[in-house]
């Protein structure tokens, strides 16, 4: 066997080890898709359920109430597609979908995500609504980089890029609802863009 021959069945060897330890990446358009969701239910809540000037959005009002569902709903919309286009990716790359390392990637991402949803909602109740958004980027970048290690997409960076938008979102209050969008909008279609034409070329 020449060098180049073991060289080369070493970087297979490799290669498969790292993926039987990696879940499979998510399917580019399931970000794409999560994006556009995120836009959608961001400019509903402009339109029809953020106070006018003036006015205040309290805890118990019928508005917040309606935008608590406006966000619930994005995020099952998001997750929905994401297991249908990714099931689907799996199928066509005769990979398996559920397994150890996909229980442990749910595990390091729903970890930071519940913790984080828990403290926004005590906040909440103690009427501070101030960094709501802020939060929400923030344990959600929080919750990306740390299942990363379990995943094949470079989903790290779009997790680091959460927390940093995160961090500027808090240190500009008033403007959350914009970095929102940014964040879950506008960084969800470009990552989701960049992964789905490297699916296309590989």
């Amino acid at each position: 066997m020449s060098e180049n021959d073991y060289l080369k069945d070493i970087s297979e060897i490799k290669n498969l080890m790292n993926r039987s330890s990696r879940f499979i990446s998510l399917s580019g358009l399931s970000g794409i898709f999560a994006g556009i969701y995120a836009i959608i239910g961001a400019v509903i809540a402009y339109l029809y359920l953020f106070p006018k000037p003036g006015e205040f959005l309290t805890l118990h009002s019928w508005n917040f109430k309606l935008l608590v569902a406006l966000l619930v709903s994005v995020a099952i919309l998001s997750v929905v597609t994401a297991y249908l286009l990714t099931t689907q990716k799996a199928k066509k790359n005769k990979e398996k979908i559920w397994d150890t390392t996909t229980r442990r990637l749910l595990i390091n991402f729903l970890v930071p995500l519940i913790t984080g949803g828990i403290y926004i909602i005590i906040k909440l109740n103690s009427q501070h609504y101030g960094l709501s958004a802020s939060l929400m980027l923030i344990f959600y970048g929080l919750a990306l980089v740390n299942a990363s290690k379990y995943t094949i997409g470079n989903v790290k960076y779009l997790g680091y890029a959460e927390i940093s938008i995160g961090l500027l979102c808090a240190a500009l209050p008033g403007y959350g609802l914009w970095f929102w969008l940014l964040g879950f909008g506008l960084f969800h279609i470009i990552y989701g863009s960049i992964m789905y034409l490297k699916e296309r070329k590989s």
